[in-house]
């Protein structure tokens, strides 16, 4: 389903010796409907990954591609249609503080052009499956970081995406709120999306025992089925 292939991504700068080497020579393959951790301290090279697979960057040497097309042959015109089957999570929500959850979730449909009769059937089926159904009309001030993060995973389900990406999206939250995104990341993934977790969490890459493709320093050092936190 996705494939990297010896992905090398250099960020330039004035001088040569100066320049930062975000990921060297990186290859793996993720198939359809599996749950994969992505791993590494700050600045191993994850948030660079993801970006990539968005079309958000381009490598300087190799391959990336989604469902048998290459991702940066895509014109620019038509990245929005890419990025309707890979939903992004993030850690700090990306929530418009003036709409309320409900209008959160619809303004991802909006921009697409869809139709108010596509937007009052399908945003209520997607906040209640994130469990916020209750909480639909209460703005992102009036809600826990648990049940921001939850209308940030709804907003990225709205699409039916095939590809759930989440970077750090525990990062802001305690422990109690971090399990439930976890429990419903796992939902999601076992109603047949694949997701990709971005996470340094030792708690939650050691009781998920799911795949785990370690970075370090921009290079693949691991890439282990049940694999456990090794920083």
């Amino acid at each position: 389903m996705i494939k990297f292939e010896n992905i090398t991504k250099i960020y330039p700068a004035g001088t040569e010796s100066d320049e930062i080497v975000a990921l060297e020579d990186v290859s793996f393959e993720i198939k359809k409907g599996e749950f994969i951790l992505i791993v590494g301290r700050s600045g191993a090279g994850k948030t660079t990954l993801l970006k990539l697979l968005l079309a958000e960057e381009k490598p300087t040497n190799g391959k990336i591609t989604f469902e048998d097309q290459d991702i940066h042959k895509i014109k620019s015109h038509h990245l929005p249609e890419l990025r309707k089957r890979i939903g992004s999570v993030f850690q700090d929500y990306k929530l418009l503080s003036s709409k309320n959850a409900f209008e959160n979730v619809a303004y991802a449909l909006e921009v697409v052009g869809a139709n108010d009769e596509e937007i009052k059937r399908d945003v209520p089926k997607v906040l209640e499956i994130v469990g916020l159904k209750e909480r639909a009309f209460n703005f992102p001030k009036e809600l826990s970081g648990g049940e921001k993060q939850r209308a940030a995973i709804a907003r990225a389900l709205i699409h039916r995406p095939n590809v759930i990406l989440a970077d750090e999206p525990t990062g802001n939250l305690d422990p109690y709120n971090s399990a439930d995104i976890i429990q419903l990341l796992l939902k999601i993934n076992k109603m047949g999306t694949t997701v990709i977790l971005a996470t340094h969490d030792r708690d939650i890459i050691n009781t998920l025992k799911k795949r785990v493709i370690t970075l370090d320093k921009g290079r693949v050092v691991k890439d282990e089925e049940k694999g456990k936190f090794i920083l």
